[in-house]
């Protein structure tokens, strides 16, 4: 009997060992804490903190839901507009579990983080572009873009938060349909056009009143010239071409024939 006492006491601190563990939460998570037997089975209501846990591994479970900023980056899907058009949508999201609010979540859903993220958090947003699409016409949204893609974020941001989620950004990257694209390029094109000859008949404006004022710059010039040509200058021309030779006017010979 008494060599039994050990081996019993030995075999009791082996039970009790395995009925308590403990594990770590990591910083930038929090602990859910789970009963998997008796009566109060499911998501105990608390949230665990960073840090040091103990519980039960025979009727209990730990586990840990990241609270730091997450990014998804979605595939691409489409969405028709209020008048039938069909855009593109090709989102991303960054978001975050509110802290205390894994617990909620978790019972909820019954999933990981990523698992919620690839469905659930995916068709929030889809019905959010798709019920806010359906509120605009194609030139409503070409025309407010920005206040669409505004609509479309707190949409989203309610619902997530009604499930314990805060988003944080989205982008659409939203693309026209293929025709809406051809019009664009073509108008921009037409007005790019429109202004190469705007700017080119500048040009040309500028450059005949160019000519224009050089014509009547060359014009006044004559005018001075021709008022300048006193007999005195008639007569200094006529020496510097003079040959040497006496010029021979009537009968006599004279230097200068008179200039009227």
């Amino acid at each position: 009997m008494k060599k039994l006492i050990p081996i019993i006491f030995i075999f009791l601190l082996i039970i009790t060992g395995l009925s308590f563990s403990c594990t770590r939460i990591d910083a930038g998570h929090e602990g859910i804490l789970v009963k998997m037997y008796g009566s109060d089975k499911g998501v105990q209501d608390v949230s665990l903190v960073t840090g040091r846990v103990f519980y039960n591994p025979l009727s209990e479970d730990v586990f840990e839901f990241p609270i730091f900023i997450q990014t998804a980056d979605y595939d691409a899907f489409n969405v028709n507009a209020k008048d039938g058009s069909v855009f593109t949508v090709d989102p991303t999201i960054s978001f975050a579990v509110t802290p205390g609010k894994s617990p909620h979540i978790f019972s909820k859903y019954r999933k990981t983080i990523d698992e919620i993220t690839r469905t659930t958090l995916y068709n929030y947003v889809k019905d959010a572009f798709r019920n806010q699409m359906n509120k605009y016409s194609t030139d409503e949204l070409i025309s407010n873009r920005q206040k669409f893609e505004a609509d479309v974020q707190a949409t989203l941001a309610a619902t997530l938060e009604n499930d314990g989620f805060k988003l944080e950004q989205l982008t659409s990257g939203l693309q026209y349909p293929d025709a809406i694209v051809r019009a664009i390029d073509a108008k921009n094109k037409a007005v790019q056009e429109a202004m190469q000859v705007e700017n080119e008949l500048k040009v040309a404006e500028a450059q005949a009143k160019k000519l224009i004022i050089q014509a009547e710059a060359e014009k006044k010039a004559n005018e001075l010239k021709q008022q300048a040509l006193t007999p005195l200058l008639i007569q200094q021309q006529f020496i510097e071409k003079w040959d040497g030779r006496t010029p021979l006017y009537g009968n006599a010979p004279v230097m200068f024939k008179n200039v009227q």
